[in-house]
């Protein structure tokens, strides 16, 4: 069989000890269970800036290039602060995502049943919350030209960024949407500003062409940035995939950690198209936190999110659906026995470091994943 070939990537702060864990799950999937898979592991990050100079070497860069999929773990901390803008921590990423041309960003929202009460919100409003948000990564205000900070007359200055969309990039980003949602509950909600932004006219307009020609059997609805703000916050289950583009999506998406009770509960998929030489579409896989420098080394970050990213990884990447399954399930059950990382530790239940809350996951899986 061919080998499924994995470039890790840990970064900085957290990012090294949560990655420790994810490693344990790929070596008993490649030990145990037998799948092909693979990995070796780079810089990025602060991390890479102190070995090379540069936030990713040119070789590293070439490595995530020929992997299937890239696990990436957080990058960043005060200890590089003071570096140039384009050799920030933060560039690094930001490298991945362009060379990788990964063009769509996926970050499910799921609200365990053990954390209903960890939420912000009343615990009737997240029970059973499982959504997920499709945001295009590559367009928009982030991206477009010009941006820049012009000096005016008298000391004043003006600041422009520019929002822009091509037809392509809102189809494609539609089309995912729409192929996702026919593995899930068929139901995609496309939120933009088209009242008062030209590309949110655009946006609409070509989603609903899309939806039209190839995806009529899902059921699509419309919605303004604003209201769908309210409504997160309102009623979220309504919600089964929301596609939105690059600003509104970044917004929306940290909006939803709240209604899960951590942002250490997290992942999320950045997703390129496929290769029509290869067949393979190139990914990355992380969790949203960052690399949280103030408990960096003390054994006590949330690896729950780093391991939901390899789950994603198992399904989007691999097709790996039941061993994807396991490891979700894995997860609730050690929810379930009261097991807590101190950031969604409550009354009464059992704090547990890093190593020990990796370790009783895996012991979970191995039970899912022999029954």
């Amino acid at each position: 069989m061919e080998q499924k070939k994995i470039f890790l990537l840990p970064g900085d702060g957290i990012g090294v000890e949560i990655m420790d864990e994810v490693r344990k799950f790929i070596n008993y999937m490649k030990d145990e269970l037998g799948l092909t898979l693979v990995y070796e592991e780079g810089l990025v990050g602060g991390a890479a800036y102190n070995r090379y100079g540069q936030p990713i070497s040119e070789e590293d860069m070439q490595r995530a290039l020929l992997a299937d999929a890239v696990l990436l773990g957080a990058v960043g901390g005060p200890e590089w602060n003071e570096v140039a803008y384009d050799l920030r921590p933060e560039a690094g990423l930001l490298r991945l995502r362009k060379d990788l041309k990964l063009f769509a960003n996926l970050r499910p929202a799921i609200c365990y049943p053990a954390l209903v009460h960890a939420s912000s919100l009343r615990p009737e409003l997240v029970e059973g919350l499982d959504m997920l948000i499709v945001r295009e990564l590559t367009g928009g205000v982030y991206f477009g030209e010009p941006k820049t900070i012009v000096h005016l007359e008298k000391g004043r200055k003006r600041a422009i960024d520019t929002q822009v969309y091509d037809t392509y990039e809102i189809e494609r980003i539609a089309s995912l949407a729409f192929e996702i949602a026919r593995t899930r509950r068929c139901q995609v909600t496309s939120i933009e500003k088209h009242n008062v932004m030209k590309t949110g006219l655009l946006w609409k307009e070509v989603v609903t062409a899309v939806h039209s020609a190839c995806y009529q059997d899902v059921t699509l609805n419309h919605m303004l940035a604003d209201t769908g703000s309210m409504e997160l916050i309102r009623a979220p289950k309504q919600f089964d995939i929301i596609l939105t583009d690059n600003l509104f999506g970044d917004l929306l998406s940290d909006m939803t950690a709240m209604l899960t009770g951590s942002l250490g509960m997290l992942p999320s998929a950045s997703l390129g198209s496929y290769d029509e030489t290869t067949g393979k579409r190139r990914a990355m896989y992380e969790p949203v936190h960052g690399s949280a420098p103030y408990i960096a080394g003390k054994g006590i970050a949330n690896p729950i999110a780093m391991i939901t990213s390899l789950a994603m990884c198992l399904r989007y990447s691999f097709c790996l659906n039941k061993e994807a399954s396991d490891l979700e399930k894995a997860i609730s059950a050690v929810l379930n026995d009261g097991l807590r990382t101190v950031d969604i530790s409550s009354e009464g239940m059992q704090n547990v470091s890093t190593r020990v809350m990796g370790d009783a996951i895996l012991e979970k899986f191995r039970k899912f994943s022999v029954g």
